[in-house]
């Protein structure tokens, strides 16, 4: 399960962004992560969970925000959202198709008390 080291790596950044003693508590993370990041959300918020104990985030709520996937076609050279890697250009169908768009994943923001 990848998503424990993802939710550990955020707990480092979490931790070096709230370092100020002025900062008691995180009490919400928004994270976006894109369609195609490879992400299972269920259990990225179950790491959340057991990660978070102990630091200033412990208890604090994370919003998932879903950003969609879209590619570049070669063939019509459009730009198009697409739903999975494997979908062909909406525009003309083709399936020479490159990602460009959805497999991000990265703290949008945070609220703190």
């Amino acid at each position: 399960m990848h998503e424990m080291s993802l939710v550990e790596g955020m707990r480092q950044i979490i931790e070096r962004a709230t370092a100020d003693p002025g900062i008691a508590q995180v009490t919400r993370v928004r994270v976006e992560i894109g369609r195609f990041a490879g992400v299972e959300t269920a259990a990225l918020t179950f790491a959340w969970d057991v990660v978070m104990r102990g630091s200033k985030a412990e208890g604090a709520v994370l919003e998932i925000i879903d950003l969609p996937g879209s590619a570049l076609c070669y063939d019509c050279g459009k730009i198009a959202r697409i739903d999975s890697r494997l979908d062909p250009c909406p525009h003309c169908g083709s399936g020479k198709v490159m990602p460009e768009q959805g497999d991000e994943m990265r703290i949008k923001d945070m609220e703190v008390i």
